[in-house]
This record gives C-alpha cells, sequence and structure tokens, in this order.
C-alpha cells in the first residue's frame, strides 16, 4: 500500500502536504511534525469484521441501575453523574503531580473491593513503581487488580479480551502506541487512533476504560482536541500542585451534568474526600479587614461559600493595573467602570487586585456584587459588616439582578452561621425560606448595597 508524508498539527491534529509555521485551524506556531500517512481502508474492513453490532428497537433496550457502578468514592461519583456507566471512556486531564495517577489508583482499589476486576496499564511506571506508590497510599494491593508495564496496544487489548476486567485504567494515553502506525508514540495519528480502538472496544464488550492525559502549558490536553469528542467523559482536576486542595470537574459528560465538582485534600496518603468544603475554604479568612466579601456561589448542585479579597493601591506608574485570580478579567473591568460611573468611585489612578481566596475559579455570575463589594471596602477602607454575605448579578446600570437557585446559597450561609445575607430584591419575592438565624436584606442598586454593608 502506498505511503506518503503528512505534516500533522500536533495541537489539534490537522493535517497539510507541507510544512507550515502556523497552524491555519487553531492558530499555534511551531506545531507541525512530519508523520508517515498510509490510507486506512484495509485497517477499517479488518476492524469491522471484528466488532459486529446488529442494529435494535430502542424500546427494546433496558437500562438499569446498576449500569453504573460506584467507586466507592462519593466525590468522583458525583462528578460522573452518580458513578461508572459501563462500556464508558473517561479521559482524564491535569498538570503533572496534581493526582491523576494517584486518584486512579485509588479507584482501581476501591472497585475491586466490591469484587471487581481491573486491569491497570502503567506505560510510564514499572510495575514494582506503581506497587511502591500503592503502598504508599495504604492499599498495597487487593482482590483482583492486576498491574502490568505495556505500551504495544495490541498486547493490551489481548489482556483486556483475556481477563475481560470491569474497568481498565491506561496511564498514560501519549506513551500507548499502536504497531501498525509508523508514527512516534504520542503524536496525533497515534493518540487518536489508539483512543478510537479502546472506544471501540469497551462499547462492545462493556469494559469501562479511564484515559489519563497529558496537558499543554496552556492547559489544553495534549494531543488532537478530537481525542475529547471521542471519550464520553472529560475530567480535570484543577489547582496548584504546590496547594493542597484540588478539584475535579466535569467538562464534557454524556452521562450526566458537567456542572459539578469534586474537592479533594492531597495527604500523605492520597487524596480524601473533603465533605464540607466551604468550611475548609473560609477557615483562615481575615476578621473585619476591608477587601474581604463572602459569596455563596453554586457549582452545579452544590452551594460553596468562598472569600473574594480585593487590593486597591495608588499606582506608582502611569497607568493603572488590574490583575484578577480566580475571576474574569473582562467582568473585573466591567464592575471598575459600574463603580466610577455608578456609585462615584474614583479608580482611575488605582491599581486593583482581586483574587478568590482557596483556588476556585468562578463564573457564577452571582458573584458580581461581592467582587464590586470587596473594591469599594478596600478603596475606602471600610470592611463590611460581620457575619454578612452578598450575592447577586450586577447590571450596566447598577443595578442588582436576580440570581438561579438563591434558596441553596441561603440555606448553606445560614448553616454555616452567617447573619445576614443582601440579595436582589426580586429573589427575595419568590423566595421561600423560613431561617430565623438569618437575615435577609433586599436590594435594588449597587450603591444601596455599598450603603448597607460597609461600616461607617
Amino acid at each position: 500500500m502506498r505511503t506518503k508524508t503528512v505534516f500533522s498539527c500536533q495541537n489539534c491534529g490537522y493535517q497539510s502536504p507541507k510544512w507550515l509555521g502556523r497552524c491555519p485551524d487553531c492558530n499555534s506556531w511551531n506545531s507541525f511534525v512530519e508523520e508517515d500517512y498510509s490510507a486506512p481502508a484495509a485497517k477499517t474492513k479488518e476492524r469491522s469484521a471484528l466488532y459486529k453490532d446488529e442494529p435494535v428497537l430502542l424500546k427494546d433496550v433496558e437500562v438499569r441501575e446498576d449500569h453504573r457502578l460506584k467507586t466507592g468514592i462519593s466525590e468522583l461519583d458525583r462528578v460522573l453523574g452518580g458513578g461508572i456507566v459501563k462500556g464508558s471512556v473517561i479521559l482524564i486531564g491535569g498538570d503533572p503531580g496534581v493526582g491523576k495517577s494517584t486518584i486512579s489508583l485509588q479507584v482501581s482499589n476501591q472497585l475491586t473491593k466490591k469484587d471487581a476486576t481491573v486491569l491497570y496499564v502503567s506505560g510510564e511506571e514499572s510495575v514494582a513503581q506503581t506497587k511502591l506508590r500503592a503502598k504508599r497510599l495504604g492499599s498495597p494491593g487487593i482482590g483482583n487488580l492486576y498491574i502490568v508495564n505495556q505500551t504495544d496496544l495490541s498486547l493490551i487489548t489481548e489482556y483486556i479480551n483475556k481477563l475481560k476486567p470491569e474497568a481498565v485504567i491506561i496511564d498514560s494515553i501519549q506513551v500507548i502506541f499502536d504497531p501498525a502506525l509508523s508514527s512516534s508514540p504520542g503524536s496525533v495519528s497515534q493518540v487518536r487512533e489508539c483512543a478510537g480502538i479502546l472506544t471501540q472496544l469497551a462499547k462492545t464488550s462493556g469494559t469501562s476504560i479511564f484515559i489519563i492525559g497529558h496537558v499543554t502549558k496552556e492547559g489544553a490536553i495534549a494531543g488532537p482536541r478530537v481525542l475529547e469528542h471521542i471519550v464520553d467523559t472529560v475530567l480535570y482536576f484543577e489547582g496548584d500542585r504546590f496547594s493542597i486542595y484540588r478539584m475535579l470537574r466535569a467538562v464534557k459528560n454524556r452521562f450526566g451534568s458537567t456542572n459539578e465538582i469534586g474537592v479533594f485534600e492531597m495527604t500523605q496518603g492520597g487524596l480524601d474526600e473533603v465533605k464540607n468544603p466551604s468550611q475548609i475554604f473560609l477557615s483562615e479568612r481575615p476578621k473585619d479587614v476591608p477587601g474581604s466579601v463572602i459569596v455563596p456561589i453554586l457549582e452545579g448542585s452544590r452551594p460553596l461559600l468562598v472569600e473574594i479579597q480585593a487590593l486597591v493601591a495608588r499606582s506608582g506608574f502611569g497607568y493603572a493595573r488590574r490583575r484578577a485570580q480566580g475571576f474574569d478579567f473582562n467582568r473585573l473591568s466591567l464592575l471598575v467602570a459600574v463603580l466610577e460611573k455608578r456609585v462615584g468611585l474614583s479608580l482611575e489612578a488605582e491599581d486593583i487586585f482581586v483574587n478568590v481566596a482557596g483556588g476556585i475559579k468562578i463564573e457564577d455570575p452571582a458573584a458580581d456584587l461581592a467582587v464590586a463589594a470587596s473594591i469599594a471596602s478596600a478603596h475606602r477602607e471600610a470592611p463590611v459588616i460581620p457575619g454578612s454575605v452578598v450575592l447577586g448579578e450586577v447590571g450596566l446600570a447598577g443595578e442588582i439582578r436576580s440570581i438561579s437557585q438563591a434558596g441553596l446559597r441561603i440555606n448553606e450561609a445560614e448553616r454555616l452561621g452567617f447573619n445576614h445575607c443582601v440579595l436582589p430584591k426580586n429573589n427575595l419575592r419568590s423566595l421561600n425560606f423560613k431561617g430565623e438565624g438569618l437575615e435577609l436584606i433586599p436590594a435594588t442598586t449597587l450603591k444601596e448595597v455599598l450603603d448597607i454593608i460597609l461600616k461607617k
């Protein structure tokens, strides 16, 4: 069969007959690598003979709750939508050292406790090294947990067909290669082809497969973007590798919500679940300090109370700086403009820094009011009244707009002992809140909120 040479972008998989300095698809520079390309007609024919699946009527398909396999880690089950769907393919990405291999090994041990057979394919570590890591995690191996150091995909598929495990861990997809392809492991063609074969094997055998993927400097999973379209679920580990807290977020999930997050704490014995993340994030907050405001945000069905910190200082340069950590920079610029125009704060010559404590990234519009209040508090050197939380979306006219799921947020604030809650007036009209320990303060404009919560 005739083989030709193509140049493939290592970020998105775009192919070109000649080398290009910049990819026309994803706009990345110097990402093209020369690869051998052969027509896949014969290989496709051979595979279709192996995997035969006859059409069935949709009404005849039986779906039961036992099609989900509980991992024994409630935070992971929450993100997955209630457990592992049999025959699903789950991609786990994250920075080096964030805990991808750790949680994979913990999941393997938890599944074997339920009499499940698990195959752990370690392409980057030897079997002895994996054993040492398992001993450090306090689970040196129980039940039907098989470990193999292998990178040849043809041998891995043989192991899966022989053992017929309930779950398979591939650590990692960047080192696995298909002998039928001439390109090197980690290239676009290898990653795409190996992921496609593993996905087809999962669907036909009912085996759930976890695939660990490396990430690039920009935070995206290395390899072609089509990899995320092949798999059923994409999970990302968030958090600084030097921080003890990790957040597991689903950015794609065919069997559940993509709004859920799982919170873990990295310890010597592995990743421990954080049952009450709000209390953890607020445990070190300062008392009566200007620029510190608490806001109840919503991550899926879980309310979290986080601290917004702001620092406003006179700029020593001709251009005032704006910096945001964990909050959208463009949204910050909009809120600063509203504070200047609608409230009358003089911020044009001030450096403004906003930080979300705990390493959380906020996309919830309900945090707008807290960010604006923290900036005003830092600028006026006036702390907010003790025991207060604020929530609401800020419009360009300085109005406070209603938010979703206000009841869940308020109940979480009351549970943690807060006394005052400033919220949009429209939310109060439709709210059925019977708590006695939390005072609800309705507001319609940003100026009104600042007059209420800032100490004179």
